[in-house]
């Protein structure tokens, strides 16, 4: 409202109560010494006052009056509210700014703390390192003073030594000298004395050669009257002459009886305890073992699960437990036992399934290879009716295993056996003829192609055991992992440790890698890793280690199959040779 007064016409600033004051500390610069000064009211101008008096008279008659004066009020109190508003703002900005430093401040001091931590750990660490390095160079001199000591004293063993056997010599050549000169010493006296008795001791020597020849003349002639009277008489009396030929009779006798019998007790004891050369493993008691453990008693081994231990296809499975069951059976009702052949690529599980039939069946088992009949010549006949008659006095049913039976079972009409193994062929046919329920007879063989038709028509029970599937391989591998690494790592009586990682998952994709191979090299597999456990500095098996073995045995396994696929080319090469040789043979003959 300052136009109301007047202010801002003819000027730019309101009148002021002090007068102006000239430049200059003298105020004297552009005006005259005598001059006067100007009121200060001589520029103010009263036109101003009369339109404000106007102005207000004629807000005053106005009818907005108290309304302006409301906007008036208003329009204060909102520059007010806004100056508060920035006074709050400037309020706020000025706390965010505190809290801001605040957490810089936090900022610095985790900043610091965390590099005194680093700091500290770093201090540590080296002193650490140079408490061990102390330590390590306190061992070493250690071990170096204690080297130096043991060379030491090897040397002051060896000095002894070297002067004891020095002084062993001297002795020994000494005594060596002093017996050579006493020997020479008797030598001589006797020589002397010999000299000088030479005739007495002749004629004592005569003397004592005519008294023993008349002594044994003498001998001679009392002995021959007292046989000659004896004989006499002998043969003179008849009953003594009967009674003698009578007990000289009785004597070979009973000498014969007696030869024969212990060879019938010896054979009937090797029949029911000795265990046949053929057999190589048996459950069965032997003499050897009675005699080597004799207060060791035969424990009944109670039934165990066929199949315990014995990973196999669910088909497989079904069908191995239905003729476990049936030999058990047919044991407790003392029926005639089947004949089986398992055949299948080797480490199928074959040998383990029979020994876990036999222990199911509550059976004594025993195992012979069709490797060990062929060099026993014209022996291997007595040998395979030893063995049979061995089986035939078991009491509790014996299982008879033979490993690689297609080794001596071959065919008698187109194969090139030896005449001793036809014989024992035969034998081995004469005793299997017919069923028994004294013994079970299971084959196993990689090559049942080769057997002979007899042997085909003494099989009730034909078994394949494949090679392992994906399932069945992931099985077997957390079977022989729980074996060979868990069990000892968690017992912690063996140096093995196993570091951290998903053992199922590592099992599922060893699996997976393992395609193709046999039971007993994913077991070989399993050896291996502890193996590899215990050969390590800490006896820790990590995953790459394990990793490591399972590419080894893949290469391995694939070497194996290149092997046998030239193999096999090879022989299907020498038989058409073999044929063609035949047949131009034939044609020969023919021509």
């Amino acid at each position: 409202m300052s136009w109301l007064f007047g202010w801002g016409r003819g000027s730019t600033k309101p009148p002021t109560d002090e007068a102006e004051t000239p430049e200059g500390e003298g105020g004297s610069s552009d005006k005259s010494f005598g001059e006067k000064p100007k009121d200060k009211w001589s520029n103010f101008d009263p036109t101003g006052l009369e339109r404000a008096a106007k102005s207000a008279r004629e807000l005053d008659r106005s009818r907005h009056a108290k309304e302006a004066l409301d906007l008036a009020r208003m329009q204060e109190q909102s520059v007010q509210l806004e100056h508060q508003s920035k006074v709050k703002e400037y309020e706020a900005a000025l706390e965010q700014l505190k809290g801001e430093q605040i957490r810089l401040q936090a900022e610095e001091r985790r900043k610091t703390l965390t590099e005194e931590t680093k700091q500290n750990q770093a201090r540590a660490q080296y002193q650490d390192k140079l408490a061990r390095q102390r330590y390590d160079d306190q061992v070493r001199q250690q071990q170096a003073l204690n080297e130096e000591n043991l060379r030491k004293q090897e040397e002051s063993v060896t000095k002894q030594e070297a002067m004891r056997k020095a002084t062993i010599e001297h002795e020994m050549a000494l005594r060596h000298k002093n017996e050579l000169l006493r020997v020479e010493a008797e030598s001589a006296a006797r020589a002397k004395v010999e000299r000088e008795n030479a005739d007495l001791i002749r004629e004592q020597i005569r003397l004592k050669a005519a008294e023993h020849r008349q002594t044994v003349l003498e001998s001679i002639r009392t002995a021959g009257a007292v046989f000659g009277e004896g004989f006499h008489a002998f043969v003179s009396d008849w009953d003594k002459l009967t009674a003698t030929v009578a007990g000289f009779t009785l004597l070979a006798v009973g000498v014969y009886s007696a030869r024969n019998a212990t060879g019938v007790i010896g054979r009937y004891i090797e029949a029911r305890l000795g265990k046949p050369s053929l057999v190589r493993e048996t459950s069965r008691i032997t003499v050897g073992e009675a005699i080597k453990h004799p207060t060791t008693k035969r424990l009944r081994s109670r039934p165990q699960d066929a199949l315990e231990g014995v990973v196999l296809s669910p088909s497989l499975e079904e069908r191995v437990r239905d003729i476990a069951i049936a030999t058990r059976n047919t044991r407790q009702n003392k029926g005639l036992y089947r004949n089986i052949l398992m055949y299948g690529p080797p480490g199928t599980g074959k040998t383990l399934f029979a020994k876990k039939l036999a222990l199911h069946s509550g059976m004594d088992y025993a195992i012979m290879t069709g490797g060990d009949v062929a060099p026993m010549g014209r022996d291997g006949v007595t040998a395979m009716h030893k063995v049979f008659d061995w089986a035939s006095t078991s009491q509790r049913g014996l299982l008879l295993f033979v490993d690689e039976a297609d080794a001596f079972l071959r065919k008698r009409s187109t194969e090139t056996i030896s005449e001793d193994l036809r014989s024992t062929l035969n034998a081995f046919l004469y005793r299997t003829g017919e069923q028994s329920n004294k013994f079970m007879l299971v084959l196993a063989s990689n090559q049942p192609e080769q057997f002979d038709w007899a042997i085909n028509d003494r099989i009730d029970e034909i078994v394949n055991f494949a090679l392992p599937g994906l399932e069945e391989r992931e099985r077997l591998v957390r079977l022989y992992f729980d074996r060979f690494v868990l069990e000892p790592a968690t017992l912690g009586r063996h140096r093995m440790k196993l570091a951290q990682f998903d053992y199922g998952q590592k099992c599922s994709n060893i699996a997976i890698r393992a395609e193709g191979m046999s039971g007993r090299e994913i077991s070989k597999l399993g050896v291996a890793w502890q193996a590899a456990a215990y050969s390590s500095e800490d006896g820790v098996l990590t995953e790459a280690m394990i990793d490591a073995r399972v590419d080894d045995a893949v290469h391995q396994h694939a070497q194996k199959m290149d092997w046998l696929h030239m193999e096999s080319g090879a022989e299907s090469a020498h038989k058409v040779i073999i044929y063609n040789h035949t047949a131009w043979s034939h044609r020969l003959d023919v021509t």
